[in-house]
Parts: C-alpha cells; structure tokens; sequence
C-alpha cells in the first residue's frame, strides 16, 4: 500500500521540479530564508554534489545563515576559514536590513563577492565552484569565489611542437589561458571581455583584443554573430568556429585556431581579435587569412632566409599534394603523347598487368592511405606512428607484387601522402579537393584539370573572414603589404601591420 503512495510522491516532486525550473531565469530571492531554501532544495533534487549547511552566530543563536555549494568544485578550506568561522565568531553582528552589506564588507575574507537577488544567477556560480550565502530577513544572497578543482599543467601543444621558441601551451581553465596572454602583454590597452553562451552549459567566451590596434567593424560583428548564437551547449571551440564563420559550406576554414600563447600574442599585435573558450586549450583568432595556413609559429623565431624558403616549400607541397594524382591521371588516361617514349612505354608495360583502370586504382590508393592515416591518429600515439609508417610500406610493396597497381601509382600516392604533412592546417580540405580534382581529370583530361583549378582558385579569391578577404585583405600588392606572405621579411623591414585587420598600422617607426 505504500508504493503507490510513494510513487505518486515521486512524480509530484518531479512535476514541482519541472515547473520551478521553466520559470527559474524570472525568477528573484524572497525575504524569508525558509523559502529560499525550498526553491534551491527543489531545483537540484536528487543531486547529491550539493552540499548545505545551516550555521548560527555563537553571539547572537537568532543570526542564522545557510551556505551551500558543489562538492569537488570548491576549496574547502577556505570556505571553513573565510567564511564559516568568522560567521560563528564575529561579534558585532546585528540582525537587521544592512546584515548582508555588513557581511560583504566588515566579516567575509573572500577575494571575490558579488551580491544578487536573481535565482538564476545563483544556479549558474554554485554549478562553477562558488559557494552561495543567505540568511534571514534579506531578499539577496552573497556569491563567494571558492573555486578550486584539478586543471591540466601548462604545457607544450603536442600538434604545435617548435624547435625554438617558447614552450608552454594553453589548457582548459579560462582565466589560467587568459593570464598567459596577459603576462606577455603588460598594458591597459589589452582587453578582455566575458560572453556566455548555451541555455545549458552556460559556457564562457573571453574576447581578446587591443583597444589602440583593433577594428571596431570587425569587433561589432562578431557581437552580433556572438548575439545570434542560441544553442543548448559549448564544449569546444570549434562549436563557435562553425556558428559564426563565413562561409558555411566551403571546406577552409575562416577562424585561424592555436594552443600557444605566443602565437595568439603576435595576432593580437596585427590587430586581430582572440576568442577563448572556458573548457578547450584552443584559442580562436580573427579574421583569418589563407596564408596563415602556410605560416608556423617557429617562422618568426628563426632566421628569415630559412624560414622564407620553408614557407615557400609549404605553399608548394600544398599545389602538389592536390595535383599529382588529378595531373597524373589526367595524362595518362587523355594525352599520353606528353610524355616521354621511354617513360610511355615503361608505364605501358607495368600497366597491361594491372586489373584496374588508372583513375580506379589512384582512387584505392588514396582511400587507402587515408585509412591508414586514420588509423594512426586513433591509436596511441607510440604505435600509431610505426603502424603508419610500416603499414604503408608493407601494403605498397605487397599491392606492386601482387600486380594489383603499377609502380608509378605508389610513387604518385606517396608524393601527395608526403607533400600533404607539410600542410597539417589544410588536411580536411585537401582531402576533398584532391578528390574533386581527380574526379574532374579522370572526365575531361587536362581541360577537367585546368577547369578544377580554375574553380578551386576562384573559391579562394571569395572566401572572406569576417568581411576581410581572405587573399587581398587591402586589394594591393605594396611590398609591406606581402612582406610576410610568400616569404617572411626581417623584422626589421615589417613596418606596418595590415591595412584592413587594424585601425592603427603602425607597427615600428
């Protein structure tokens, strides 16, 4: 007789909790403490990380407060310190309308107290690690900075290792991230502003910037991309990436990304805007321009004759990774007459034993070194790369014995396989563009080639960051203007920063 009993307790309680918390972002504190209580009892039934207490003044036994918060989120020692103990003791304490200013700046030995009346609001700073105080009489409770739960040590990003240069990385704390940029950036003129977002996680944005150097359009706009975003959470930067980017279905990306502090600094400095992301050690910059994808953070480390002709070798391995296979089929399948008799005829021996047709076995190829590549990122790092690296020897020695593809075809695979790691920020485009391409060279031949590139070059002359283009962000090729694109000029010439990114180009007079 008493499970029934229970049971319609049971969806009673649910039904209170329901209703309590599509109406909590309305509602505000009342005067009588019980209340409150019950209203923070309901929202987080069945939660057992909460943690409450009742207290009374040793003084006074009528002062009474009630404190709760997230256990695993806070520090217990300061809450038994700071904020209990002085509580029981402190003498002078009157109960009346003021108890709570009295308490915020006469008896708490908090670093960091705000004072609200919003339900809300205290929902969101106990489930960040705070620790919520009420008592009786008064309609606003004190938010106390309690924080305290395990972080990841600062260290070197494992995908953006440097052979010169600073090693540490961002991680996952937002304010930690914040304050390495601002150790390197000691002026007034560095601002960084919070911005919440998602109904559920209500996770925290940093918006970085300079007040002297940034756009203010640029800044405006991503406001009102920010303002549009309604989402039910944010766990990584890359959510963000793809709600406020520009181009929605192009495979580039318009937001340049980095887990170094170094590299976000140097942005900063040229005028652009850094997102960061409470949760995620990948830091957002704004606008973004194609030739970062071919820059690396040790460029400007070493000298610049060598960092000018690596870059240089970057944009070229990018050509050849997403043109060998197209041009290689394209000539072999329509204009065999281009090529040499002797290399003509070697090919042609190789290739009248080989079951599949040339566009078909470039296709196998490439699935092939894409599945092992995969395969690679997926495992431990310490088997992942010897899988890699033996699993495409064997599988191309074996496949050229077995007859199934021809000599030159493993030659071409490994050229772009090889060419592709020079460009690790382009790896998810050159994906679909080499396949685009190929796909294209197998129909018309060198014209399907030529028109590939033609359509792929025309895209990129489009794409735009934030209503920069991402070619020309000025339309002009001064030489301060291209001073670090194709290659990387001394600093000593780079006199200006880019015209468009910042209000203020003067970098060194």
């Amino acid at each position: 007789m008493r499970k029934p009993s229970s049971c319609s307790e049971g969806k009673i309680i649910e039904k209170q909790v329901k209703m309590m918390n599509e109406k909590h972002s309305d509602m505000n504190l009342s005067s009588s403490l019980e209340e409150n209580i019950n209203i923070f009892k309901t929202l987080f039934t069945d939660d057992d990380t909460i943690v409450t207490r009742h207290i009374q003044n040793s003084h006074d036994p009528d002062l009474d407060f009630f404190i709760f918060y997230c256990d695993g989120l806070v520090n217990s020692i300061v809450i038994n310190e700071n904020i209990i103990k002085p509580l029981i003791l402190t003498k002078s304490l009157k109960k009346d309308e003021l108890i709570i200013d009295t308490l915020l700046h006469q008896v708490l030995l908090v670093n960091e107290i705000e004072k609200t009346n919003s339900i809300q609001k205290i929902i969101e700073s106990v489930t960040y690690g705070d620790t919520i105080l009420m008592t009786e009489g008064s309609a606003e409770a004190l938010i106390l900075n309690t924080k305290s739960f395990e972080l990841r040590a600062i260290s070197e990003p494992n995908t953006e290792k440097a052979l010169s240069g600073p090693r540490e990385g961002f991680c996952e704390a937002l304010l930690i991230n914040l304050s390495l940029i601002r150790r390197k950036l000691r002026t007034n003129e560095l601002k960084m502003k919070f911005y919440n977002i998602g109904r559920k996680t209500h996770t925290q944005l940093g918006i970085c910037y300079i007040e002297s150097i940034v756009n203010k359009k640029i800044l405006a706009e991503l406001y009102k991309r920010l303002d549009k975003i309604d989402i039910d959470g944010i766990l990584d930067a890359n959510y963000i990436t793809e709600l406020v980017r520009d181009s929605a279905l192009s495979p580039f990306r318009t937001t340049g990304y980095t887990e170094r502090p170094d590299v976000v600094v140097g942005k900063l400095l040229e005028g652009r805007i850094a997102i960061f992301v409470d949760g995620t050690p990948v830091v957002l910059t704004i606008p973004y321009l194609f030739i970062e994808n071919f820059q690396s953070n040790e460029d400007y480390y070493l000298n610049y004759y060598y960092t000018s002709f690596s870059r240089m070798l970057r944009i070229l391995a990018f050509f050849l990774t997403i043109t060998v296979p197209a041009f290689y089929i394209a000539i072999l399948a329509f204009h065999r007459e281009m090529l040499p008799t002797p290399l003509l005829i070697n090919i042609a021996q190789e290739r009248h034993i080989v079951p599949l047709p040339a566009t078909l076995e470039a296709f196998t190829m490439l699935l092939v070194f894409e599945i092992l590549r995969e395969t690679g990122i997926r495992m431990p790092s310490n088997v992942g790369q010897a899988l890699s690296i033996v699993g495409a020897l064997v599988i191309g020695q074996a496949a050229v014995e077995a007859k199934l593809v021809a000599s030159a075809m493993i030659i071409v695979v490994a050229t772009t396989a090889i060419t592709s790691l020079l460009v690790p920020k382009l790896n998810s485009p050159i994906l679909f563009i080499r396949i685009f391409l190929l796909a294209i060279s197998s129909m018309f031949g060198i014209f399907g080639f030529m028109l590939g590139l033609g359509i792929l070059m025309t895209h990129i002359l489009n794409l735009h960051s934030f209503g920069i283009s991402q070619i020309t962000p000025t339309g002009k090729l001064q030489y301060q203007e291209v001073k670090d694109i194709f290659i990387r000029a001394p600093w000593w010439q780079m006199r200006e920063r880019p015209r468009l990114i910042t209000k203020n180009n003067t970098r060194m007079k």
